[in-house]
């Protein structure tokens, strides 16, 4: 075991790397628990990219100055290290993406697209986020194949048995989230993607919401594609990555031609780059990609498996302090989940609750959460969502549920 996972984990020392949070939000003091939506940044992400446009800007791969090499080995040396972070077999098998959204749009388009026939089908879940729902109905409304949704429980956790009855000799693609954004439900991917295999069906995951709590290893979870975001990852925003096994890549057409990803250009013809270059046309975003892998060097020297364990524990306290709150009902109560938690309180709108959790200084998230069908699956218009990540601690989670007090003294 590294020094790392064996140290006790400073919540405080660790907050202290993130200059956001000791900011003041209406004459209070930031509690921010909205970080399934977006995280906070360190320091080191933070410098990481000021370093970048200080001392290396230039643009990548084509030139011979100083700079431009200068950058192009810090985009690939993030590349690799965001191959490492995954457990990728080589650093060609990332794609850097904008985001989660855009990797889902890439195999939609480059891998299922011409795959995918009249009376085919794509097997998703009811906990899926829009982005990981959308781009399948795209593409279903463009070859005539089926969207197909497997069901969750009561509690909020992946009906299995409906999900193995739903893969048939019709599937094509299974599309199913690591972790849902609003339930917190972690899904059996290992099992799932068994499951699939058997039938000769690919598994594409929406990492999204797994990969800032989770320790991910795409060999041992056993899928052919998972995607991230840096913005949910405490890195910035317009950076993410696609997995892919290196065949299946390999097989893909490219999602947008441009400069970049060609080997030779006529006006007759064009080949392609080789892996991973085809799938990044155009100048990428050489400093986010450098800030994501600053946030993967952050991470890793916290420990995923320490962040994890201080992660379950919050969870935990913050489950039993906001069950005891009268007429809350939660949303996701699963055995296995990640540190969010979406509810209702009895006569009250969750925007009117997030408006008055703002007045007391609490950042939450109300709406539908980009996952309306789970919405209508529970019966509710929205939700208010409470997420945590490892700088949060008990005296947040004491300030929301005194801010909910707030909210049943104003609202009745």
């Amino acid at each position: 075991m590294s020094q790392a996972q064996a140290a006790p984990f400073d919540v405080d020392s660790v907050r202290s790397d993130f200059p956001i949070l000791g900011r003041a939000v209406r004459d209070r003091a930031l509690v921010y628990l909205d970080n399934a939506a977006t995280t906070q940044k360190p320091r080191s992400v933070i410098d990481a990219m000021d370093r970048y446009y200080e001392e290396e800007n230039a643009n990548i791969h084509r030139g011979v100055h100083l700079l431009s090499q200068q950058a192009t080995f810090a985009y690939e040396r993030a590349r690799g290290r965001i191959a490492k972070f995954v457990n990728a077999v080589e650093s060609a098998e990332i794609v850097f993406c904008r985001g989660t959204t855009e990797a889902v749009n890439l195999v939609a388009h480059g891998y299922a697209r011409p795959r995918v026939q009249a009376g085919d089908e794509i097997l998703v879940t009811h906990m899926e986020h829009h982005s990981n729902i959308v781009p399948w109905q795209m593409l279903c409304q463009a070859t005539g194949a089926k969207l197909t949704v497997a069901p969750v429980t009561d509690a909020g956790a992946l009906d299995l048995a409906g999900f193995a009855d739903r893969l048939s000799p019709r599937t094509r693609l299974v599309a199913v989230t690591h972790a849902s954004n609003v339930l917190g439900t972690i899904n059996p991917i290992r099992q799932l993607c068994d499951l699939a295999h058997e039938c000769g069906i690919p598994v594409f995951v929406d990492g999204a919401q797994g990969a800032p709590h989770l320790g991910v290893d795409v060999q041992a979870l056993g899928c052919d594609f998972y995607a991230f975001s840096g913005h949910k990852l405490f890195a910035p925003t317009g950076i993410g990555a696609l997995w892919g096994r290196r065949e299946l890549l390999e097989a893909m057409s490219p999602y947008e031609g441009g400069g970049s990803m060609i080997q030779s250009v006529t006006f007759e013809a064009t080949t392609f780059a080789e892996l991973p270059n085809k799938f990044e046309a155009g100048t990428p975003n050489i400093a986010g990609a450098i800030g994501l892998a600053a946030a993967v060097d952050y991470l890793n020297g916290l420990g995923m498996e320490r962040i994890a364990a201080y992660e379950d524990e919050l969870l935990v306290y913050a489950t039993e302090r906001l069950l005891a709150v009268d007429g809350l009902r939660l949303f996701g109560t699963a055995a296995d989940k990640v540190a969010v938690l979406s509810f209702a309180l009895d006569a009250a709108h969750p925007h009117d609750i997030g408006t008055i959790l703002d007045i007391e200084g609490v950042a939450i998230r109300t709406g539908h959460h980009c996952a309306q069908p789970l919405m209508q699956r529970f019966g509710v218009p929205a939700m208010a969502r409470a997420s945590f990540a490892f700088y949060n601690t008990r005296r947040e989670v004491d300030a929301l549920v005194s801010a909910l007090g707030k909210v049943r003294e104003i609202l009745g």
